[in-house]
């Protein structure tokens, strides 16, 4: 019997099992290559033909292949010998998940991972409908827990948890040596409970504690507004992420804005930290002529797939993409095909830089190994990983936008000279309250600036930030965040649509 390109076994982990009284492995496999969709589109269906449906005869013939390998071999002579001799007794499923999770860190790919049967529950919440957490994206960047994005309204958004913060501990327990859902699962909780964490923040010296009261995580993913510039109406679309019904929401969206005549689009992936795959597909074929492709796909050999809509041409009305250093995976996709095949421009900062595609390979026992298949490549032939899409406006968020929570242990004064001054000095700037100087000395025009917020907020005038003066401030630029008119990056985007 010969192996089919089909059969995409994770044969590894079978052979580590053929030395254990005959016990197998359950793998699921894709489609052939007849199937008019691409292997990179799909998600593994739980209803398709794994080892268990094959007949004795094909799954006799299976595995005298496969015992046949003598790489295979050592990986089972390996799991003999510890499981026979070890000094203590090893649990058989310990060795096996063992085996899978080390080949994958030998990948050094932080989005090839393993879940065990919970772990996967827990992803399968995150792109169905909703979970209890505290909504952050997160990835792995150098061996660190990382945040792509807080999703929108989320308890992470709240407290205040930014991209590219790193997660250095969670309830004081240190999230080092754990792979990325490890991670995920000390994170996550039940709603209402309370979760402290340690992050490491570029630019910061010293780590934030942050606290969070985790909530229902609603995956609610399409938002629609409209914006009146000089007489034009501007219809704004923001994407929090690409899961299941995005593409569905988008399009009732979008049919909303058109039937009110809008007169441009504004389409917002900031913050974005991506999803599946097909849905921005569906989203870009709304958009993108039929002569140029909308996403390409390289698998390992360098065989590329193109994708392409059916449009014969773009939209009557002009349109602008709004992305930061949240935006990633499926965001870029979007933005970099509306920038290379759309002409149209770019509005923010640099984006995330993910430029692969995983497929979840579902081991038959509830477990899956997400793996990274693919590389995806932009219209033109770009990979963008690594290095993310740059706008085609730059434009930054107000400097108080960027600023991070007060942790006040000891009061603040004059004559203080640290990055918490510093941090406080650029909060009460953006309020109106000129410190003087945003270098991180406490001086008198600080001192000055500050009683002029207490006395604004009611607060015991001491010209001293203590905790309270440090609350009141978080919570002053929390609002001057939220306010719409202090969003340049938007004000820009419907500016950009009209030129």
């Amino acid at each position: 019997m010969n192996i089919k390109p089909r059969y995409v076994a994770l044969l590894m982990a079978l052979a580590v099992l053929f030395g254990a009284a005959g016990s197998y492995i359950g793998i699921e496999y894709f489609a052939d290559g007849t199937n008019e969709q691409a292997q990179s589109e799909q998600y593994a269906d739980k209803d398709a033909e794994n080892f268990g449906s094959l007949s004795k005869e094909e799954q006799k013939a299976f595995i005298q292949n496969m015992s046949g390998n003598a790489d295979l071999k050592k990986v089972e002579q390996a799991f003999s010998t510890i499981q026979e001799n070890y000094v203590e007794e090893v649990d058989k499923n310990t060795l096996v998940e063992g085996a899978i999770q080390g080949m994958l860190d030998t990948l050094e790919d932080p989005y090839s991972v393993y879940m065990d049967p919970e772990t996967m529950e827990q992803f399968n919440q995150t792109i169905e409908s909703s979970f209890q957490g505290i909504g952050a994206e997160v990835s792995m960047v150098n061996d660190k827990v990382t945040i792509v994005a807080p999703i929108k309204g989320s308890p992470a958004e709240e407290a205040g948890l930014k991209p590219n913060d790193q997660i250095l501990k969670v309830d004081g327990d240190s999230v080092e040596g754990l792979d990325l859902y490890e991670a995920v699962l000390k994170i996550r909780g039940e709603k209402g409970s309370e979760v402290t964490l340690q992050i490491d923040r570029p630019g910061v010296s010293e780590p934030l504690n942050i606290d969070i009261t985790r909530d229902d995580i609603p995956l609610e993913t399409v938002y629609s507004d409209t914006k009146e510039i000089n007489g034009k109406k501007a219809g704004i679309i923001e994407i929090t992420s690409f899961s299941e019904k995005t593409s569905d929401e988008f399009h009732e969206a979008l049919e909303k804005l058109e039937k009110d005549d809008m007169d441009g689009l504004v389409i917002d992936v900031r913050g974005n930290p991506g999803g599946l795959f097909t849905d921005v597909q569906e989203i870009l074929k709304e958009f993108i002529p039929k002569d140029k492709p909308i996403v390409q796909v390289e698998d390992r050999k360098g065989e590329k797939t193109r994708y392409f809509s059916e449009n014969e041409e773009k939209k009557p009305y002009p349109i602008t993409v709004l992305m930061d250093e949240g935006s990633a995976s499926a965001s870029e996709i979007l933005a970099a095909t509306m920038q290379e095949a759309g002409g149209y421009d770019l509005v923010g900062t640099k984006s995330f830089g993910k430029g692969t595609v995983q497929q979840a390979l579902p081991m038959g026992d509830g477990s899956t190994i997400k793996l990274t298949l693919f590389k995806w490549l932009t219209p033109d032939g770009n990979w963008i990983h690594e290095k993310g899409i740059e706008p085609t406006v730059k434009v930054k968020q107000p400097e108080y936008f960027y600023t991070n929570p007060v942790e006040v242990e000891e009061s603040l004064q004059y004559n203080d000279n640290d990055e918490k001054v510093k941090n406080i000095q650029i909060m009460l700037k953006g309020l109106g309250h000129d410190p003087g100087r945003t270098d991180g000395y406490y001086s008198k025009d600080t001192e000055a600036a500050v009683q002029a917020f207490q006395e604004e907020a009611g607060l015991e005038v001491t010209g001293v930030v203590d905790e309270k003066t440090g609350g009141k401030l978080e919570e002053a630029i929390i609002k001057e965040v939220r306010d719409e008119k202090n969003d340049k990056q938007m004000q820009r985007a419907v500016e950009v649509l009209f030129q």
